[in-house]
């Protein structure tokens, strides 16, 4: 182990000759002939378009990179006049994907782990891990399990195990991404705090530049090439680059890009060309439930009364099963009327506690058996006396309709989308599908197999890369498409045909949009943050679901690449698509003219 220093250190120098980087198996350099030095105590916002190279210029600072053949590397780097393999000590960095930092299963644990490795006295251990957690706003039991946090929960976990260490260059990319708006900000004034008084040396990598602005001293660009096109002063540079900027797709303070509008929703567009006013979005009206709570008080959970949903036709939501008659059922290629209802949850209590696997199929097993007969069967608890991460929920998803669920972190929001997408059992309550989604499968969407699920709802998780199946990014587009044609085969196999020809086209058109065309044979694992939720969001928009269940679509993504992830989305809501996302990005809520549900408020 590596001893703690017995003196307060000033920041680390990082020394940057000729650096770049090269990936293997791309076509271009990720970076290429960085030459910068960054003196200790500054704090520097570095920014670029996504893929630009900047959490693999972050990753290269802190040693972690990879590069088993010492190919990719050129140039020289050093942080503390040595090389940053050799200085782990010295340097604190917070991945893109929090989910990869926590390492023990209770949450003081976690963040004592770095301590320990430093060989950090016990006594001063566990005053540090207190302090970390309050500054980055994460007040919960230390033996709290970190399997149950949240994802903006683990974000704030991470960064408290990397301040606890007190680095001497700390290294943040994407800190603020999963984190609710009244969070990020204080996590921001957690890092400004935190750097300036210990002498810290700060490189932080983030997309919204407005929330970094007043923390950081100077502003560094990366060019499409992965050059430096500017670097300077923060306030001076964000003006002298800030064409560049807008053009890059950074989010540059009072500037959205301006998108398409749905049809279903109105919005008031500023006067100037290709931009959209900040906050003139109409949406659609905003229920928020009372804040409850959990019988120990620690999480948030959300109530949504009856008269806040959609009106619906009595027995949409169905009963314990439909019928399973199919010529009850409408066919698949059957057109939906804009607003009609296809999946309703009443009185919903969600947890991610479920039954172990024997227990999931015997369920599944009598249910289809019940269902075929056309017989109803009781919904048992998942967990009895369990306490849901969020309950009194009651909704309707609607084709050609956007819902947005919105909160704190730890509301229950990514459990509620996995829930309405049938990956979950409630605890309590129902989630239905209606006969023009259902169509020739059971009401109940946690009954469909993979094959069912398909072509009815497409999911997009937390984190992109659990999802992720294949070798190329081109093939990942391609598995659901196919999925869905051995199915059409096997009811008629002379449809795949020109389905196969239609498929293929609509991969080629994703790889465009979403700007991973000189990707498509690049492993999806190799992706940049940003690049992995594009593929991820396309993934699903490759198989024509009906209903979109989306959880933090938008993360990691430039202005660019936002714009062209709303209008994708703007165009499957005018499709008559439903597209529920799991979200903090207010843009975003506004820019589809989503309804929204408020969770834990």
């Amino acid at each position: 182990m590596t001893a703690e220093p017995t003196a307060q250190l000033t920041g680390a120098r990082v020394v940057l000759e000729g650096f770049g980087w090269h990936h293997p198996g791309r076509e271009t350099p990720s970076l290429m002939d960085l030459d910068l030095i960054i003196e200790p105590g500054e704090r520097v916002l570095l920014l670029g378009p996504s893929g630009a190279g900047k959490s693999t210029l972050l990753q290269a600072l802190a040693g972690v990179d990879q590069d088993p053949d010492g190919r990719s590397a050129s140039g020289g780097l050093s942080v503390a006049g040595v090389d940053p393999r050799d200085a782990r000590g010295t340097v604190g960095f917070m991945h893109q994907d929090p989910e990869t930092q926590v390492v023990l299963s209770r949450v003081g644990d976690d963040v004592a782990f770095g301590l320990e490795n430093l060989a950090v006295p016990r006594e001063r251990i566990w005053p540090r891990v207190r302090e970390a957690l309050a500054r980055t706003g994460l007040e919960i039991p230390l033996d709290h399990p970190t399997t149950a946090l949240s994802g903006g929960q683990k974000q704030r976990l991470a960064l408290a195990g990397t301040l606890a260490m007190r680095p001497r260059l700390l290294l943040l990319d994407e800190p603020t991404a999963s984190v609710d708006h009244e969070g990020a900000q204080q996590l921001c004034r957690a890092v400004a705090d935190a750097v300036r008084e210990d002498g810290t040396t700060l490189m932080v990598v983030e997309h919204r530049v407005a929330l970094w602005e007043p923390v950081v001293d100077r502003v560094i660009v990366l060019g499409d090439d992965g050059r430096v096109a500017f670097d300077g002063p923060a306030q001076q540079t964000l003006q002298d680059a800030r064409e560049l900027l807008q053009h890059q797709g950074t989010w540059v303070p009072g500037w959205v890009p301006r998108t398409r509008t749905p049809v279903h929703a109105s919005r008031r567009m500023s006067p100037e060309a290709g931009e959209t006013a900040p906050g003139s979005h109409a949406t659609a009206p905003l229920v928020e439930a009372p804040a409850l709570e959990t019988s120990d008080g620690t999480t948030p959970l959300g109530a949504i009364p009856e008269t806040a949903t959609t009106a619906h036709a009595p027995g949409n939501a169905g009963d314990a099963v439909a019928s399973g008659n199919p010529a009850d059922r409408v066919t698949p290629s059957a057109p939906i009327a804009p607003g009609t209802t296809l999946l309703s949850a009443r009185d919903l209590a969600v947890s991610r506690s479920q039954p172990g696997r024997r227990a999931l199929a015997r369920r599944r097993r009598r249910a289809l058996t019940a269902w075929r007969r056309g017989e109803t069967y009781p919904e048992p608890d998942v967990r009895p006396g369990a306490a849901p991460a969020a309950e009194n929920i009651t909704v309707d998803v609607r084709a050609g309709h956007a819902l947005a669920v919105t909160g704190v972190n730890g509301a229950g929001k990514s459990t509620l989308a996995l829930t309405l997408a049938g990956l979950l059992l409630p605890v309590r309550g129902t989630v239905r599908a209606t006969d023009a989604l259902a169509t020739d499968a059971p009401a109940d969407p946690s009954l469909w197999d993979g094959a069912e699920l398909v072509s009815r709802v497409g999911t997009v998780f937390q984190h992109p890369e659990h999802q992720f199946l294949r070798p190329t990014v081109r093939e990942e587009l391609a598995f659901g498409p196919r999925q869905r044609r051995r199915r059409a085969g096997r009811r008629d196999a002379r449809a795949t045909d020109a389905m196969a020809d239609a498929d293929d086209a609509r991969v080629a058109e994703l790889l465009r949009r979403l700007r991973l065309e000189e990707l498509a044979e690049a492993n999806p694992f190799t992706l940049s943050g940003g690049q992995k939720r594009r593929l991820s969001v396309g993934t699903v928009l490759a198989a024509s679901p009906r209903v979109l269940i989306l959880d933090e679509p938008t993360f990691g993504q430039d202005a660019r690449t936002w714009k062209e992830l709303v209008d994708l989305l703007v165009e499957e809501l005018d499709g008559g698509t439903a597209v529920v996302v799991v979200t903090h990005d207010r843009d975003l809520v506004a820019a589809l003219g989503a309804h929204e549900l408020r969770l834990g408020s």
